[in-house]
């Protein structure tokens, strides 16, 4: 347990999801600033805390921080998503890792709409979820680019044609791409 405790918090030290992190560069930190919940945590690294990155100290100490502040379903919810990425296999990790680093580098502006978007999507009944998933799947690359550079108002419009009335079933598919595509391995 304690192991995959320490794990969880160094996934939310190393990929806070769409948190807002500071741009200030890390200063070393001593483990006597720690707070007590927090050395507790993170006893492990007490023996080579000083000789840790500031970087490392300062993602460990806001896991630790988000962790302590975390309610036990919040937590229940941190160790399952955990148990997920681990599952993942490496190339996967990294493709995630690498849509993080693109999403980070993004204005602070667009984050935000991106944010935005994503909690709409969380929102909505789980067979628009899935519908507008399976629309995206059948769209060729050509199709996804067009639809990035749309509007929100102009998603809207293309999709009222897509998407099936929330009442409706089966869900329509988009214009399918014109040949079956398999993921090189």
């Amino acid at each position: 347990m304690r192991a995959l405790l320490l794990a969880v918090l160094m996934l939310l030290a190393g990929v806070p999801a769409f948190a807002q992190e500071s741009v200030e560069p890390a200063t070393p930190r001593s483990w006597q600033s720690l707070s007590p919940q927090q050395q507790q945590l993170l006893h492990s690294f007490q023996g080579n805390w000083d000789s840790l990155p500031a970087e490392k100290q300062q993602a460990l100490t806001r896991g630790s921080d988000r962790w302590i502040h975390m309610t036990p379903e919040e937590r229940s919810g941190a160790q399952e998503r955990f148990k997920t990425w681990r599952a993942l296999p490496p190339e996967q990790r990294q493709q995630l890792r690498e849509r993080w680093r693109q999403f980070k580098a993004l204005p602070p502006e667009r984050q935000q709409q991106i944010r935005n978007q994503f909690n709409t999507f969380r929102q909505m009944p789980a067979e628009r979820q899935q519908a507008l998933r399976n629309a995206w799947r059948n769209m060729s690359p050509e199709q996804r680019n067009q639809w990035r550079n749309m509007s929100p108002d102009e998603r809207r419009g293309a999709l009222q044609g897509a998407m099936p009335h929330p009442n409706a079933h089966p869900a329509p598919r988009m214009a399918p791409h014109p040949a079956p595509r398999h993921s090189p391995r």
